[in-house]
């Protein structure tokens, strides 16, 4: 590929990033919740969980995504796994 096909690849990939980072700003502020209350948000729902299961929260993930006309807060919450909460609840 050409010079010119390398740079004009470049310029693809950093116009698609832009677009992202713009759809995101987007869908935080058409849900009117900043990347501070998404992050409170994210704190509370591990505050909640962890006093009915054990949670890995090193890789709790919470998102904003957008369908059309819908925003959807999206919650990737994966539990510990089961012998450590087995153990766990024996002491």
């Amino acid at each position: 590929m050409s010079f010119f096909g390398n740079w004009m690849g470049g310029q693809r990939r950093s116009a698609r990033a832009a677009k992202e980072r713009l759809q995101l700003v987007l869908i935080h502020d058409r849900a009117d919740l900043s990347p501070g209350k998404l992050e409170a948000l994210k704190d509370d729902l591990i505050a909640v969980l962890s006093r009915h299961v054990e949670i890995d929260r090193r890789l709790v993930q919470v998102t904003l995504t957008s369908d059309r006309d819908q925003q959807r807060l999206v919650a990737d919450i994966p539990l510990a796994p089961a012998r450590v909460r087995r153990r766990e609840s024996l002491t």
